[in-house]
């Protein structure tokens, strides 16, 4: 019997989807859910507030970047 990979988040789902489907979602989930990198102030304070809206949580900024990630930005304060 092959031993099971952990799949983190995707292991809320059980045996359901399959596991590439399983594995692919929990990768999307946890770049998305990581600290990125502030585009002002260059800090690892920046979390997602809804899908392709970011917020540091140091200097205050808001912006636009894609939706799972922080990518090319535009400032919106």
């Amino acid at each position: 019997m092959a031993k099971d990979k952990k799949l983190k988040s995707g292991n809320r789902f059980g045996v359901r989807y399959g596991r590439r489907n399983r594995d692919r979602f929990a990768k999307i989930e946890h770049e998305q859910r990581k600290l990125h990198k502030c585009p002002a102030c260059r800090e690892d304070k920046v979390k997602r507030i809804a899908a392709g809206i970011w917020s540091c949580k140091k200097c205050g900024i808001t912006f636009a970047s894609k939706a799972y990630t922080v990518d090319k930005v535009t400032v919106y304060n």
